[in-house]
């Protein structure tokens, strides 16, 4: 694994082309696989099979028609909608800044963006074509088809937020976004798992979302790392842009940011793998509006694509 340092030029395809710099308040080093280099052709490329509907098995769905560009990479769905009108189970969650990401999916069960972007195309929910299939509809090798989407993928990213100019440029927070930022960080104690510049510590944890009338709805973690306190934990999203991708949780359960605070401040719902840091905060409704003022300010700019920020339309 080789660090790429996103603010230099970079000479490809026999003339110069200059990767966009870093947004604001964003780490200026992501881990791009030594198999994999970025180049600007299969950054393109990626970007066209993003938007091919060729994907699916029904040529109805595309990568784009769960992770919509105008939407902050999500779709406004509690889960989304595949092939012949099936429903999956999760959330699909914003594709912003994932090329930072430990693992992929809610439960981390993908490594890599390369085995992640993969997984879509094969589900019977989603797009339900065989890769023996989808390489030979759009005429591309599986290695060649996963390296040019996981690339695109990767210069998908958030930055620039109010929150950013603030700490780097010392710009002017509202009242309320200031007292929502010390909220943030004391006594909602939402840095625990809410930390770096992405806002997640891309680890697993138990709110109790998954849990309904005492039974637990989908085991998370635990389908794949089978520890007892993985039971009902899933990995700790963005707060990039998190204003204007709900609904929110894993399964899309809870439709407003007003109701998410709500949710930890009652300390979750309580079940036997419940995370030891999430109690009752006992916030005032001024504290809540507050906090809801904080967490809307870090919608920032959405850049994807090799050359510019407002590419939307394939």
């Amino acid at each position: 694994m080789r660090l790429l340092v996103f603010l230099v030029a970079t000479v490809l395809a026999g003339g110069q082309s200059t990767f966009p710099a870093t947004p604001l308040g964003l780490d200026a080093y992501m881990p791009i696989p030594d198999h994999n280099p970025l180049t600007v052709e299969k950054v393109a490329l990626g970007r066209e099979l993003f938007f091919d509907t060729r994907l699916s098995r029904d040529q109805s769905v595309a990568c784009a028609s769960c992770h919509d560009a105008k939407q902050a990479f999500t779709d406004r769905r509690s889960v989304s909608k595949g092939v012949f009108g099936r429903h999956g189970t999760r959330n699909a969650p914003t594709l912003v800044n994932r090329g930072y990401g430990a693992s992929q999916f809610w439960d981390g069960r993908s490594p890599s963006l390369e085995q992640q972007v993969l997984k879509p195309i094969q589900d019977p929910n989603e797009m339900d074509m065989t890769l023996a299939d989808v390489t030979a509809r759009v005429g591309l090798s599986e290695r060649t088809l996963a390296e040019a989407l996981a690339s695109y993928v990767r210069t998908i990213r958030s930055g620039n937020s109010r929150i950013d100019q603030h700490l780097s440029r010392n710009a002017e927070l509202s009242p309320e976004e200031k007292s929502g930022m010390r909220i943030f960080r004391l006594k909602g104690n939402c840095v625990t798992c809410h930390v770096g510049p992405n806002f997640s510590d891309e680890k697993f944890h138990n709110t109790g979302i998954a849990w309904r009338g005492g039974n637990l709805a989908d085991e998370g973690r635990f389908a794949l790392s089978h520890r007892e306190q993985d039971r009902g934990a899933f990995r700790t999203p963005t707060l990039r842009e998190v204003a204007r991708t709900g609904p929110y949780m894993h399964d899309g359960s809870i439709a407003t940011l007003e109701e998410v605070i709500e949710h930890y401040d009652k300390g979750g719902v309580p079940n036997p793998q419940l995370d030891p840091e999430i109690r009752p905060l006992r916030l005032t409704p001024q504290e809540k509006r507050d906090l809801l003022a904080f967490l809307r300010a870090l919608s920032g700019e959405v850049t994807e694509g090799w050359e510019s920020k407002e590419r939307i339309e394939p």
